[in-house]
């Protein structure tokens, strides 16, 4: 449990940008994190889970299904935000398209 908070706090670090993937539904694993995202790249579960031998993190997203989409292993804590954003939200052109998305031009 106590690596679920360590997970959160790192992500409510950069707290606009955890909202901008529509963050919901957390869930406390053993050793980490889930997740449901909503964002422009991909909609469904986000798995973080703390891998002790490497003292790194892993992020598995997985489809509505449980569906195992991509895996993205080895990341340190500073660089969870960026690499789920990059994989969750962040497309070339952000700025116009969350302008076109919510009526805003």
């Amino acid at each position: 449990m106590e690596m679920t908070k360590y997970i959160f706090s790192i992500l409510r670090s950069q707290l606009n940008i955890m909202w901008s993937w529509g963050f919901n539904s957390p869930k406390a694993l053993e050793n980490g994190l889930m997740f449901k995202v909503q964002g422009f790249i991909f909609k469904g579960w986000i798995k973080v889970e703390y891998n002790q031998g490497k003292d790194l993190f892993d992020i598995t997203l997985l489809s509505s299904k449980m569906e195992i989409k991509k895996e993205i292993e080895g990341i340190f804590f500073d660089e969870l935000v960026n690499v789920i954003d990059s994989n969750v939200e962040k497309v070339r052109d952000y700025e116009n398209r969350v302008k076109q998305e919510y009526s805003l031009l």
